[in-house]
């Protein structure tokens, strides 16, 4: 809104609100199983003074002109009605969100596109672009347009390290939890949830009745490395599973079963972009910072419109040709990236024990541009 204006926030706020139904739409009609349900998200207020940040965030809400049916307050009696986590005051709920599989929904979206005719070139690792054409390990590829939709994996193409930082997210999940155990964690429309701390946290309710949950706490890694290895971090994986028993004590003796992650990919300014550069047939997507199953729906789409000179509502939305800037080189970046995580938790440790809001906090997302 800052940078473009009180209507194009809004137009792009409702262009995610519809990408929710439009993903859905597609999943029912070309019949595509990956768990779909939508029941809406909920951000927990554990704290008073995660109450007094759910009551900001509503009223920030209202003054865009959102009401209770797109963005609500639940006290904590109506909160219970949906989930039980302890220490529960109330919670922010929209219906803008949906729980899936998404490894499920990415293979059956390869199969539906090569059942059209579309080849699909896996072990093929890009080491360049250049306009209109790729450089990959066995030769080039010409194309009138190419797009680069790499996400975290930006910065080990040559000429973009400092485009986009890879941060991991880190997940966990539970083995499937009997019918006994559900009443007491609640989630009966598998809504997802998260809560008001600063280090993201989030989680769901999957088709087969385990928990999955994730967040953030894992380093960001020196010179933007991305390595399989990083996908375990056995501190942050455990810290997970002690959060989510401090939430739900009645799974304490689950098993975990699956412990994973992967690297998101983050603009400096915090802000998604697509955009097509005719010149040079290059076009991109990306900088979702987690949220791109919705996400890269939408930027899908836009480009779809760019490449093919259809004018749309799509291809006027703010994010369309933004470029982010460039991150510091190193050292700063790493410097920075990771002292800003440290904050995080600190003010979240802080915020835990004094009940007021961390200035340590507030400086860190200032600092970071988030």
């Amino acid at each position: 809104a800052r940078k473009f204006g009180r209507d194009a926030a809004v137009a792009m706020q409702e262009a995610m609100h519809a990408t929710v139904s439009e993903v859905e739409r597609v999943i029912a009609s070309e019949g595509i199983d990956c768990d779909w349900h939508r029941g809406g998200s909920l951000v927990l207020a554990r704290s008073p003074l995660q109450c007094a940040n759910a009551q900001d965030e509503i009223n920030t809400w209202r003054s865009w002109g959102y009401g209770e049916a797109d963005y609500a307050y639940f006290d904590a009696g109506v909160t219970r009605e949906h989930i039980r986590a302890t220490e529960t005051l109330g919670a922010t709920w929209t219906p803008h969100c949906a729980a899936l599989h998404p490894a499920k929904l990415v293979r059956s979206l390869a199969r539906l596109v090569e059942s059209r005719g579309v080849t699909i070139h896996e072990h093929t690792r890009a080491t360049e672009i250049k306009p209109r054409r790729v450089l990959t390990e066995h030769g080039q590829v010409h194309a009138d347009y190419v797009v680069r939709a790499t996400e975290g994996f930006t910065a080990h193409l040559s000429g973009h390290r400092r485009d986009v930082a890879p941060i991991y997210s880190l997940m966990i999940a539970t083995e499937p939890l009997g019918e006994d155990v559900w009443p007491q964690i609640g989630l009966v429309n598998r809504e997802t949830f998260s809560d008001f701390r600063n280090v993201i946290i989030y989680g769901q309710r999957t088709a087969d009745n385990r928990l999955a949950f994730g967040g953030r706490g894992a380093p960001y890694h020196f010179g933007s490395r991305i390595d399989p290895g990083f996908d375990l971090h056995p501190q942050v994986h455990r810290m997970l599973h002690d959060t989510l028993i401090e939430m739900f004590p009645v799974i304490a003796d689950a098993k975990v079963t699956h412990t994973w992650g992967g690297s998101l990919g983050v603009a400096r300014d915090w802000m998604a972009s697509c955009g097509l550069d005719r010149g040079t047939g290059l076009a991109w997507a990306g900088g979702y910072v987690g949220d791109g199953v919705g996400t890269s729906n939408l930027a899908g789409r836009t480009l779809a419109d760019l490449i093919t000179r259809r004018q749309s509502a799509l291809t006027n939305l703010p994010w369309v040709n933004h470029h982010s800037p460039r991150w510091e080189p190193e050292p700063a970046r790493w410097l920075g990236i990771n002292l800003g995580l440290r904050a995080m938790m600190h003010a979240d440790r802080s915020e835990a024990r004094n009940n007021r809001r961390s200035h340590i906090g507030r400086l860190a997302n200032k600092l970071t541009g988030h």
